[in-house]
């Protein structure tokens, strides 16, 4: 620690010879005044998130659309390009479970996270805290994204219903039963509904939430999940592929 606080003095004073003598008068201390960061300055970098986040939605929307559009017309381009009978049919076979498995796993989120919504919406009401049908909304759209999404409404509503009630028990109160329905929403609903649809284990859904979360953002926690999902369709179907599959599953 005394070499680096000497370091540093030795830089100090090498910054104020660099920046020439002090112009100010003896027994005249230096004041540097900070402007505080104002609440315009927030209001603008908000929104600039808000556009930003408008913009990629929009661009995602358009590639879905797309994509859809073009399904037929992909569909048949991949089973000509492909050259032997017996591939056609396996890459016809993982088309049609792809489809499959991305259809059953948007129904069960939907009706999962309306589901939570209004089960968490319920709950807040009856604890008396503010504003629970909007709570409500936010837990369902949220619970979209595994792991982070609930994670981030029980933060939230720990730090609304403490300022709200300021008791610890109230706020442990609310946190605790909006981590309770989440809960039994992840452990017990969804993977009976979903049955061997997506038979991904949590390692590989978790590392696929890190990786696109990285490359699109908030995007890519909403579209891990089916990519992942689409990944092990392939790798079950392909041969080479399948020790990737093994790895991806259950």
């Amino acid at each position: 620690m005394d070499r680096l606080q000497e370091a540093a003095k030795e830089i100090d004073k090498t910054a104020a010879e660099a920046t020439g003598p002090e112009t100010n008068a003896r027994g005249v201390t230096q004041v540097q005044v900070i402007e505080p960061l104002r609440a315009s300055d927030y209001l603008v970098w908000g929104s600039m998130g808000a556009v930003m986040l408008m913009g990629q939605g929009v661009m995602i929307l358009f590639l879905t659309y797309f994509l859809l559009v073009a399904d037929d017309l992909y569909r048949r381009k991949l089973v000509k390009i492909t050259p032997t009978l017996s591939k056609k049919k396996i890459t016809l076979q993982i088309v049609e479970e792809i489809g499959k498995q991305i259809e059953r796993f948007m129904l069960v989120q939907i009706f999962t996270s309306a589901i939570v919504a209004v089960v968490t919406a319920l709950a807040l009401w009856w604890l008396g805290l503010r504003q629970p049908v909007v709570w409500g909304i936010a837990a369902g759209v949220l619970n979209s994204i595994p792991y982070f999404g609930p994670i981030i409404v029980t933060a939230g509503l720990s730090v609304v219903s403490y300022v709200q009630f300021g008791s610890i028990q109230m706020m442990l109160s609310v946190a605790g039963i909006a981590l309770l329905i989440t809960t039994v929403e992840g452990w017990g609903l969804t993977p009976m509904l979903m049955g061997k649809a997506a038979s991904i284990n949590p390692a590989a859904i978790f590392i696929a939430i890190l990786f696109w979360s990285w490359v699109w953002g908030i995007w890519g926690l909403i579209l891990a999940v089916p990519m992942v999902m689409v990944v092990k369709a392939v790798c079950d179907r392909i041969e080479e592929l399948q020790p990737i599959g093994e790895l991806l599953g259950e």
